[in-house]
């Protein structure tokens, strides 16, 4: 039986035993699948559990952890009775995959009967954690309505005190998912706060010390003691969650740190400074202070007439714009032909500021459509942009004509602009398509609902819902969807997964230097595949990054650069796991569960929120420096696959 799993992740487990685990299967299978034939069973999502069950009942501690992975991506509680069994497995990897596989599809877990039988410190790691995300809630109500269970809390509070570093990390990840989810709708009693601030100083790890103060930071806790430790931790990423708790200034070698002291406790003088930082991002957040704390207009004014960069020039218009509207609508017209588009969407924004009609009209007829959306303003202006193919403005336009009242005219356009999309079967284009049926079923007639008919049928089921309510409500004629469930992409070839073993890939930004990763096809076996196909037929080359969010995320391989327009056709399926969202990691952007559309996200700090919610796919070897001088617009030159051979 052929295995695409790495050495390093088998490493880690018991060797397969005589004893075959008990089980609940639909079906006694004839044979034991193979590895390749559950993580396509997987990636299908579909009721059939045959495979997945003949992998349980197995007894190959392999095929069951791939199975138990499985049906905790299909996140279907029904499916748990099958899972549990799995917590006797004499695997410690089996018992972890279990324990995140119940959480993933939010299982009841017994806390105690675990707890009491297990001593392997990370299958105890996986239950704190587990059971910290498993916070139950009333059908309807948002998470942040959730009451913490007094057991869970207890469980993890005394996980805090136990002497394995792995378990105590597990604890401290249950606890910050715990108070994240329940802390505004339920304070956290004294006695909790005050064991994770004696949590915090007993324990100097970074990450349980960042888990900890995010804790505090649900709990509303801004301890001097706790905070004074934090400020001067050796991890640059406690410091910054330290000062934004505190709120408090501090000066610091790391920019991540002199960033968020700007967000928090920037003012006029300590702006003034920053806008000679070496890093962009303090830069750039100087100058938005700078506006926020209605400082000097002059000094704005000589940032936009002699900055050394246009992000500078136009950050500083818009923030100009807001204080002073005479030296901005001077300053203005020197930018409106700037040759990066990027610059002129800033103008954009700063000439809405100014109500500078002459000027958006222009701009609204800009041959890049971000200018365009960024410069929207009439129906006219939304009009011409239906007409586009480009996601981002089709959707602007739909969400501009919102309630307009000569929308009832304008149906047939909008027709005829979802019909040309839906044409490309392109399911990544959803936001628009929806957008545009919303309108629809708002000002349609008869005659034009009528032709959404062959919507009912579209590969997208969400679309075919909405499409064949249209009809019903529109053209009065009950209607009903045909397509009800999505079919995915085929999942990649046996051959094909084999030879992503070991695979690494460089990618280079033009200017400023090259990022190294290693794939992760052990847990994201179809991402990396679907990652490497488009970086081999450069598919990323020439594509910017459209979006930076300075101690989050940047995100790019748009083809439209933004939001709305994806790189892949079809949807890519999430492949949730133990893989963190660690500083420099690569993950997928999604409208929600199995909508990727093969956009990247690094991560430039810890984003631990994202774990068990967004694939990850690649992690950083070298280039974290460059990582963070990365700006809006800049360019992915080329990304290379390099194979072991």
């Amino acid at each position: 039986m052929w295995l695409f799993l790495s050495a390093s992740l088998l490493a880690g487990q018991l060797a397969p035993s005589a004893q075959t685990v008990p089980s609940t299967p639909a079906s006694r299978p004839t044979r034991a699948p193979t590895a390749y034939e559950v993580l396509r069973a997987e990636h299908a999502r579909g009721g059939d559990t045959g495979v997945l069950d003949a992998a349980l009942a197995s007894g190959d501690t392999v095929l069951q952890r791939l199975a138990v992975r499985a049906f905790g991506r299909w996140e279907r509680a029904e499916y748990a009775t099958r899972l549990t069994p799995m917590l006797r497995s004499p695997s410690v990897s089996v018992r972890r995959e279990t324990l995140n596989a119940l959480a993933q599809m939010g299982a009841t877990i017994d806390i105690a009967a675990v707890a009491t039988s297990e001593t392997e410190p990370s299958v105890r790691a996986a239950l704190f954690e587990a059971i910290g995300r498993a916070v139950p809630r009333a059908a309807g109500a948002p998470p942040s309505a959730a009451a913490p269970n007094p057991a869970v809390l207890t469980a993890l509070l005394d996980g805090l005190g136990e002497p394995s570093l792995i378990t105590r990390t597990g604890a401290a990840r249950g606890l910050e998912s715990l108070l994240r989810r329940t802390a505004r709708a339920s304070r956290p009693a004294a006695t909790t706060v005050s064991a994770l601030r004696t949590a915090f100083q007993d324990d100097d790890a970074s990450e349980i010390r960042q888990l900890l103060l995010l804790g505090l930071t649900a709990a509303g806790d801004r301890d001097s003691a706790t905070l004074a430790v934090a400020l001067r931790d050796t991890s640059a990423q406690v410091r910054r969650l330290a000062v934004a708790l505190s709120r408090q200034w501090i000066n610091d070698p790391s920019p991540m740190v002199r960033y968020q002291a700007l967000r928090v406790a920037g003012d006029c003088d300590r702006a003034a400074a920053a806008v000679r930082d070496a890093n962009m991002h303090v830069v750039l957040t100087a100058i938005d202070v700078m506006a926020e704390k209605k400082c000097s207009a002059e000094r704005l004014d000589s940032l936009v007439t002699k900055g050394a960069d246009w992000r500078v020039q136009t950050r500083a218009l818009v923030a100009l714009a807001r204080l002073d509207s005479v030296r901005a609508r001077a300053a203005l017209p020197r930018l409106v032909t700037a040759p990066a588009w990027q610059a002129r969407a800033w103008v954009a924004q700063a000439a809405k500021l100014l109500k500078d009609s002459t000027t958006l009209r222009t701009l609204a007829r800009d041959a890049a459509p971000n200018v365009a959306i960024a410069a929207m303003t009439s129906v006219d202006d939304a009009m011409r942009g239906l007409a586009s193919n480009h996601s981002g403005l089709v959707l602007a336009s739909a969400t501009r004509l919102k309630g307009d009242a000569t929308l009832a005219t304008r149906a047939p356009a909008l027709a005829t602009a979802l019909l040309r999309l839906s044409a490309a079967r392109t399911v990544t284009n959803r936001d628009p398509r929806m957008e545009l049926l919303r309108r629809l079923n708002e000002a349609a007639d008869s005659a034009t609902a009528v032709r959404l008919l062959p919507l009912v049928r579209d590969v997208d089921p969400d679309v075919a819902q909405l499409a064949a309510q249209v009809v019903t409500q529109r053209a009065h004629r009950t209607t009903s969807a045909v397509t009800t469930r999505y079919a995915p992409a085929p999942f990649p070839a046996e051959a094909t997964l084999r030879a992503l073993r070991g695979a690494t890939a460089t990618i280079r930004l033009r200017s400023l230097g090259v990022l190294e990763i290693v794939l992760l096809p052990d847990d994201a076996p179809a991402t990396v595949a679907t990652f490497v196909a488009l970086a081999q037929r450069g598919a990323f080359n020439g594509l910017t990054w459209h979006r930076i969010v300075p101690n989050f995320v940047l995100q790019g391989g748009s083809p439209g650069a933004d939001e709305y327009d994806g790189i892949t056709s079809t949807f890519m399926r999430d492949e949730t796991g133990f893989a963190r969202h660690a500083r420099g990691t690569f993950g997928i952007s999604t409208r929600g569960r199995d909508t990727g559309d093969g956009q990247l996200f690094i991560n430039l700090v810890d984003n631990f929120r994202l774990d068990h919610d967004y694939t990850v796919f690649a992690t950083m070897v070298r280039g974290l420096d460059v990582m963070d001088r990365v700006q809006e617009g800049d360019v992915i030159e080329s990304i290379v696959i390099h194979r072991r051979k």
